[in-house]
């Protein structure tokens, strides 16, 4: 199954200034991994953004996530992209031709 990263930049203050927001950003997160599409998911440091790992058949789910995410809803993420990541170590490697 493909890899996608997903990718945000964030404002000034992202740890302050998510705080509204985390509670219902997280529920999300928790969602996703418990269905098996996020694998990983975590800041940056220092907190200038985030990177979340998805297992999934297309990158139209790993978009709809993060369109409808509370970060990106409310401003907190300023910028969101969405890369195919080709895993060769580790769990979920493609074969190395």
């Amino acid at each position: 199954m493909p890899s996608f990263v997903l990718l945000y930049d964030v404002v000034d203050n992202f740890v302050e200034r998510r705080q509204p927001f985390r509670d219902a950003h997280l529920a999300r997160v928790d969602a996703a991994h418990r269905d098996g599409t996020l694998v990983l998911a975590g800041a940056l440091k220092p907190a200038d953004g985030a990177l979340l790992l998805f297992r999934t058949d297309s990158s139209a789910q790993v978009e709809a996530f993060a369109s409808a995410d509370p970060y990106v809803v409310n401003g907190v993420v300023t910028r969101w992209r969405v890369r195919e990541w080709s895993v060769v170590v580790g769990e979920g490697a493609i074969p190395r031709t």
